[in-house]
Formats: structure tokens, C-alpha cells, sequence
């Protein structure tokens, strides 16, 4: 595929006179752009179902979640792998996020380092890419070498694979299980895709992991009960958590929490049902850590 023919690589003719306008006009055309990101995505829905399903299945079996892009790309599958252990619990190698060129390269270019396939396949082998496991490769342009490499070696070890792109016909597409590509349109600036194709890909990468959490079982009702209170503004979280959920009063919350070492599931449960510390504990075992079921089980049993 020619740069020239990537939807991504176009001139927008909206933009064309950008240069030219008040500040608030350049501000204007670029909200302008953006409004139409979420239409885009929107008609995705049903690839970006079908890939929840694909991490949910793999992450209840024991599998694991790899982000692998270059550049914004690379960054946005960090940002995202790097927020679920607070705010899910999430072990820290169950959601990992892979850019090209390693550590330094998410805060500086490292170049040439997209250009190299064996180095996109290298990374997977570096943490043992097993047939459990998911690749979702994100690239705007959908050719990224390095992408495209890890695509490669994961279809070879039979993981399940994902592409996330701003291309239609891109190559990573034909090599995933399930393809995802919001089409943006040409940049506000021509080809800088941190904008439009950014916001897209981060749009699309929030509906990933946060709905493979939902159906994990670490929210209930909308409420984040997995957090990770690891510090002064998530114990505060934590807190305000389970009063949502409960109702019942800060003194007793704060008792509860420091009894169950600020588990907020298990808080809610003793809360809401009376039951001791360790039955408590029990019972969300006995239902796979699934608040709701839990306490539906509880209330059949009643």
C-alpha cells in the first residue's frame, strides 16, 4: 500500500486554510475533526464486541492481554495495560502494553525501531507468547513493521490476534482474528495521527479492557469494586465505593475496610448481608469474585 493512498497519510480539505485563522478558529476546526472520532468508532461496535469476547475468554482461562504498537500507538496500549492493575486489581503481567524501541521509547523516538519485524516478534518471545494468550497489534497506518512482526509470530504460536487501525484494507488487518478500524478521515494536520487516529484508537482501546473487566466480574453495578486503594485519593475511592453501594455509615465503612484489608467487594458484602469476614470471603470464591452473583446466590438461599 502506498503512503499516498492511506486515509491517514490525506490531505483534509477542511483544514486546508488552518494556518490562516484566529486561535479560536484553529481550535474550532479541530474540535470540529474530533466530533466525528466517536461516529467512527461507533461503527465498530460489533468488531469491538467480538474482540471483548476473544480477551474475556482468554483472561478467564488463564491467559494474558499484550498491547504491541510504535510511537502514540505503542504508548496508548501502555497507558491503557498500566491502569488496569488500580483500578481492576489485575495482576501487573496480566494486561501488558509493548512499544517498539522498549522503555526509552515511550518518552523519545527510537528510530528505525517500527521499521523492524524480528524486533516485533523478539518482544512476544521475550515473555513467552503462549496459544492462551491475545495480540491486539495498534497501528493507524495498519503496516507497521514491528506490528505486523508481532501479528506474524503470534498467529505462528496460535495465540488469538487483534488489530486495531485507521486503514481500510491495512495488512495487520488481514493478519488478525478480529479486525477493528474506525475511519477517521485525513488528520487535522496531515498525517499526524496522535490526533484523530489517537483518539480513536484510545476510545477503542478503553471499550477493550474495560468491558473484559465488566464481564470479569470487577464491577458491580457501575462501580469499580476491584480497585487497588494503594494510596491516599484510592482509599478515599474505596470508601466512597462502598457507601454508594451500602448506604451505610462512614464509621462503620471505615471498620469494615481495615477488617478486610480494604477489599471493597468483600466490605459490601459483610455490609450488606451481616456475614463475618471469612464468609464473606467464601462466598465471593464459591462465585468466581462476582459481587452480583454472590449476592443473588445469597438471597436465593435466604
Amino acid at each position: 500500500m502506498n503512503r499516498n493512498e492511506l486515509v491517514t497519510e490525506g490531505i483534509n480539505p477542511e483544514t486546508s486554510d488552518i494556518d490562516t485563522l484566529s486561535t479560536v478558529d484553529i481550535i474550532k476546526r479541530i474540535n470540529h475533526e474530533d466530533k466525528k472520532v466517536a461516529l467512527a468508532v461507533e461503527k465498530e461496535i460489533a468488531n469491538i464486541a467480538k474482540a471483548v469476547d476473544i480477551i474475556f475468554s482468554a483472561l478467564s482461562g488463564g491467559g494474558r492481554l499484550f498491547y504491541v504498537g510504535a510511537g502514540t500507538s505503542g504508548r496508548l496500549g501502555i497507558l491503557d495495560a498500566s491502569e488496569c492493575p488500580p483500578t481492576f486489581s489485575t495482576p501487573p503481567d496480566m494486561v501488558q502494553g509493548i512499544i517498539a524501541g522498549g522503555n526509552e521509547a515511550v518518552f523519545k523516538a527510537v528510530e528505525g525501531a517500527e521499521d523492524n519485524g524480528d524486533l516485533g516478534r523478539k518482544d512476544l518471545m521475550l515473555r513467552n507468547l503462549n496459544p492462551r494468550d491475545v495480540v491486539v497489534g495498534i497501528a493507524a497506518s495498519g503496516r507497521t513493521p514491528y506490528v505486523i512482526g508481532a501479528l506474524e509470530y503470534a498467529a505462528e504460536v496460535g495465540a488469538e490476534r487483534i488489530s486495531i487501525t485507521c486503514n481500510p484494507d491495512a495488512p495487520l488487518n488481514s493478519l488478525a482474528s478480529v479486525s477493528i478500524c474506525p475511519v477517521v478521515g485525513p488528520e487535522v494536520i496531515s498525517g499526524s495521527t496522535r490526533m484523530k487516529a489517537g483518539t480513536a484508537q484510545k476510545m477503542v482501546l478503553n471499550m477493550l479492557s474495560t468491558a473484559a473487566m465488566i464481564k470479569l466480574g470487577k464491577v458491580y453495578k457501575n462501580l469499580m469494586v476491584d480497585v487497588n486503594p494503594t494510596n491516599k485519593k484510592l482509599m478515599k475511592r474505596a470508601c466512597n465505593i462502598v457507601k454508594l453501594a451500602t448506604g451505610a455509615d462512614e464509621n462503620n465503612i471505615k471498620a469494615v475496610l481495615d477488617e478486610t484489608g480494604y477489599s471493597v467487594k468483600q466490605s459490601i458484602m459483610m455490609l450488606k448481608t451481616g456475614l463475618s469476614k471469612d464468609k464473606a470471603e467464601k462466598i465471593l470464591k464459591e462465585n468466581k469474585g462476582y459481587l452480583r452473583k454472590a449476592l443473588e446466590f445469597l438471597e436465593r438461599e435466604s
